[in-house]
């Protein structure tokens, strides 16, 4: 049984093919060679391909030195898939590997590739989503507010699916919001009232009283404990200032403020414990529209707790929400409502009356988080999202919507479902073993897009998504959390295409078996991937649609 170790990797394949041509050219040449072909056309002459204009670059009249074809073919090494041809054309150097002999090795280890690896136990991460903060009201969250608690969701699947801890504040009081949440399957963690503690707050006053660059007297506002002179503090930084706006000054510190600094020191000092003595690394997820105020809290933080707050503090930016073709500004509650009344009417066009089906209301519900979560997450963090609410593809035929997503995995559920009904009607003999399968039998050009693009480099996908540079200088850091709706998207276009050109369960005799199981255990990996990539945006598989 293959294990993590000897996993076939895409990375490690680049850098094994790398590693051979900079042995040829000398240690000068700095940079990836190869790359991964992923494009359909391609992908039918070769897997692989090191550019004909970078081999100009490294060689004298661009002439690959003798032997190198060969040192390529005959490579061998943990992770390098096994290799048919290596070929200096055209092109430039092109690998096409061992299909057959690929197929079999993945799909007999399907859980080694499919399920997230525990690469990273130990770790732990403290998310601060700051639009939670305050006793804020349904009716106020924003679509900027909800981005941003979706994405310090997502993030918090993809680390937990890593073998990090994971600790989420600041805790919900509003039990509406907690409701409002839970129908976009996002879970946060209540606040237990008993948790509050006097004496924090007592404790960071009087650090306050101690601070040079706090004032105490002259306070028009109730509420406000002291105004805090940050330029003051900053200029007493030396290392830590890159990233901060340079226009921050007065700051007025409140109860309300000192009680986030509680809750966030209080769960600091937990992920501490947790991850075994070392400090826990803190990204605050916060929206466009106040990125300037938490570098305020931020600051006043550093200064209260410097013992506890070190350069592993981060602020993940996320950018604003627009929506087009909408008369009066919209909030968070108004766009699920409206999506969700736009879905249920785009199911009953296709299913009909839906109204008294409990089964088919969650189904919707399901369809509405999806399509909401893609639609947020699918743009990079960093930049702007531009919402069409009177869009009418919010149906499960937008192929780059989260409910065609969500179809495609509940066909692959039909699939099993359809072949499982035939084997109790004795149409079809029961599931071989994997390794007994015939792998030779899967020729078609689509299943080698699945595997290749699909199957085998999602971990890769997985691990990059939240490669956090908590050590890096700056204050900011960003996190490719779109990586994993766009490869559901790109995964789901390539298995609709597959699935609507090829029958996989066909006439039931015994000479087209071997292919259809052989396609079948494919679809079991197509399947497993869906599963573990929909669970980091918590949304449940559907089995109809």
């Amino acid at each position: 049984m293959e294990t993590g170790d000897d996993r076939l990797s895409v990375s490690g394949t680049l850098e094994a093919f790398n590693a051979v041509l900079r042995g040829k050219a000398g240690d000068g040449v700095r940079g990836s060679i190869w790359f991964k072909e992923n494009s359909v056309r391609n992908l039918r002459s070769r897997d692989f391909l090191a550019p004909q204009a970078v081999l100009r670059a490294m060689f004298a009249e661009g002439q690959v030195p003798n032997g190198l074809v060969e040192s390529v073919f005959s490579l061998k090494c943990p992770g390098v898939p096994p290799i048919q041809s290596c070929q200096n054309g055209p092109a430039g150097l092109t690998v096409q590997l061992e299909r057959p002999a690929v197929f079999e090795q993945v799909l007999k280890a399907i859980p080694v590739y499919t399920k997230s690896p525990q690469t990273a136990q130990g770790h732990s991460f403290l998310l601060n989503c700051v639009p939670l903060q305050g006793h804020k009201s349904l009716n106020s969250l924003s679509l900027s507010h909800l981005r941003a608690i979706l994405v310090t969701d997502h993030l918090a699947g993809i680390l937990r699916a890593q073998g990090m801890d994971v600790h989420l504040v600041p805790a919900l009081v509003d039990e509406e919001i907690r409701r409002f949440l839970q129908q976009l399957r996002v879970e946060w963690p209540l606040d237990p009232e008993t948790s509050r503690s006097p004496e924090d707050i007592l404790a960071m006053k009087e650090a306050l009283h101690q601070c040079p660059h706090a004032i105490f007297d002259q306070l028009e506002q109730s509420g406000v404990v002291c105004k805090l002179h940050l330029k003051g503090f900053l200029e007493k930084q030396q290392e830590d200032v890159q990233g901060y706006d340079p226009n921050l000054d007065v700051f007025l510190v409140t109860e309300e403020k000192l009680h986030h600094m509680a809750e966030l020191q209080r769960a600091a000092l937990q992920c501490t414990v947790v991850a075994s003595g070392k400090c826990c690394s803190i990204v605050h997820v916060v929206s466009h529209e106040e990125a300037f105020q938490q570098q305020q809290m931020d600051l006043l933080w550093r200064l209260l707790a410097p013992q506890v707050v070190t350069v592993l503090q981060k602020h993940l930016v996320c950018g604003s929400v627009k929506v087009t073709h909408c008369a009066s500004p919209m909030g968070a509650l108004q766009y699920l409502q409206l999506r969700n009344s736009q879905m249920y009417e785009a199911s009953v066009l296709k299913y009909g009356d839906l109204s008294q089906d409990d089964t088919w209301t969650e189904t919707v519900s399901v369809l509405t988080s999806a399509a909401i979560r893609f639609e947020m997450l699918s743009t990079t963090h960093r930049n702007q999202v531009v919402l069409d609410v009177e869009e009418t593809s919010i149906s499960t035929k937008g192929t780059k919507s989260g409910a065609f997503v969500m179809y495609n995995c509940a066909r692959l559920a039909t699939l099993f479902e359809m072949y499982q009904r035939a084997v109790e009607q004795g149409l079809y003999p029961a599931f071989p073993l994997p390794s007994e399968l015939n792998y030779s039998s899967l020729g078609e050009e689509g299943e080698w897009l699945l595997l290749f693009n699909g199957i085998l480099p999602f971990q890769e996908v997985l691990s990059q998504v939240m490669q956090v540079p908590i050590s890096s200088g700056g204050l900011r850091i960003a996190a490719s959390t779109e990586a994993i709706c766009k490869f559901l998207i790109q995964l789901s276009m390539d298995f609709s295409s597959y699935y609507n050109r090829v029958h996989i369960l066909g006439e039931p005799r015994p000479h087209l078996f071997s292919q259809m199981f052989a396609r079948l255990q494919l679809m079991k990996a197509v399947r497993e991937v869906f599963h573990s990539a929909l669970a980091t945006l918590h949304l449940p598989p559907l089995s109809q649609i």
